[in-house]
């Protein structure tokens, strides 16, 4: 387990990259041979629109990176958070650290901007997206960016995680945001059954249903089992029959606008249908 430790606690941009990049390009090309949904609408254009926000969330992590490594190395130094309770070997820090950080730092900040009416809205440009495919994991509005990473700060001071746990838990959760959000046709057997541990792509497309009660469902990151412990997991028999989107922002003129889209978090509160 010591090799984890060093390669994770030293681990080069040039592998977060090549995750980021190698997985866009990986779930592309399966998309167009095992597609889920056949959409028609324009792939090269609506990438580039949700690259747009991911290139937004890589500035913002750069820039909020040395707030994330010095609360790490704060707990570190002084042995601060519920991984300093006991003592643990190696692989019981990852195990452990790794579940309370998709815990506090992904499942409960998630269900928290459905929650929180200003929150929703800065979350809704995500939501907005209605021709889901891998590109759609990483769209996300600047806001909401810096109050997921604020999240993920406090996640580390609880937990007291040390930096190898943080790159390797996010460079799990890029490969998850790829994986969940490509338009491709996992056999539903197989599906199913990951799901009980994962978070896995049909189950996802349920949460990107355009109305309640599915968009409140759900939410987990990497590992499915927060969603049935704390009642929020859902699944539909056929998952061709979703429709995605969000139902107060369903037209085109708001949802594949760049300038709307920046703009939604400062407009009027819209009530979904349900709520």
């Amino acid at each position: 387990m010591e090799w984890i430790v060093n390669f994770f606690g030293n681990i080069p941009t040039e592998f977060r990259a090549g995750i980021l990049i190698g997985g866009l390009v990986l779930f592309w090309v399966l998309e167009g041979t095992l597609p889920l949904f056949t959409f028609k609408y324009k792939k090269v254009r609506h990438a580039g629109l949700n690259l747009f926000f991911t290139l937004c969330t890589m500035v913002i992590g750069f820039g909020l990176a040395g707030v994330l490594l010095a609360a790490s190395d704060f707990v570190s130094v002084n042995q601060f958070g519920l991984l300093y309770l006991v003592e643990l070997p190696i692989w019981a820090q990852l195990v452990i650290g790794v579940l309370l950080m998709d815990l506090i730092g992904a499942y409960f900040i998630h269900w928290t901007e459905h929650k929180v009416k200003w929150m929703w809205k800065f979350h809704v440009v995500h939501h907005s997206d209605t021709t889901v495919d891998v590109t759609t994991g990483l769209r996300h509005h600047p806001g909401e960016t810096v109050f997921r990473i604020s999240f993920t700060i406090l996640a580390v001071v609880l937990i007291g995680a040390p930096m190898w746990i943080i790159m390797f838990y996010q460079s799990m959760s890029v490969l998850f945001a790829h994986i969940t959000h490509a338009n491709i046709n996992m056999p539903k057997s197989l599906d199913r059954a990951l799901s009980w541990v994962f978070i896995t792509p049909l189950m996802h497309k349920v949460h990107h249903h355009y109305k309640q009660p599915l968009t409140d469902t759900n939410y987990g990151n990497i590992f499915s089992f927060w969603d049935r412990i704390f009642g929020t997991f859902a699944e539909v028999n056929d998952t061709k029959e979703l429709v995605y989107g969000v139902d107060t922002h369903m037209d085109a003129s708001e949802n594949d606008n760049m300038g709307n889209l920046l703009k939604i978090p400062f407009q009027s509160y819209r009530t979904p249908e349900g709520k």
